[in-house]
């Protein structure tokens, strides 16, 4: 019974070699997670051509990890509702769609971020 699933008595190493894992496993079975990489590659090469203040930065990379934490943990709700029921549950549907709904909160903000960020240095490096 030794590989039953035990947080509390993990080791540090146990504990990051699960999350490593389980980033992987959602990088690779979500196929939105390709997406949301793609952009956040456009994003960084944005910010590097653009320039930004070390201040933007970190609001872009944190809207980053934020929409990547979003898919992520919805990934694993999508995960967790096929292992608790095969058939249609009206309830696991509404979390589904409340978890689909976070990641789309996370984009919409992200994009909001990107666009005051980089609409910003563009009106300032056109301006004479």
């Amino acid at each position: 019974m030794s590989e039953i699933f035990e947080p509390s008595r993990r080791s540090w190493p146990r504990k990051f070699r699960d999350a490593f894992r389980g980033l992987y496993c959602g990088a690779v079975a979500e196929k939105s997670f390709y997406v949301h990489t793609l952009f956040a590659v456009a994003v960084v090469v944005a910010a590097l051509l653009f320039r930004v203040s070390a201040t933007q930065w970190c609001l872009l990379l944190l809207s980053i990890a934020l929409v990547a934490t979003a898919e992520m943990l919805n990934t694993a709700l999508e995960r967790l509702a096929k292992a608790v029921d095969i058939k249609t549950n009206p309830f696991l549907a509404d979390a589904l769609d409340m978890g689909s709904a976070a990641v789309l909160l996370a984009s919409l903000g992200a994009a909001l971020v990107g666009a005051i960020i980089f609409l910003g240095r563009l009106v300032e490096l056109l301006s004479p």
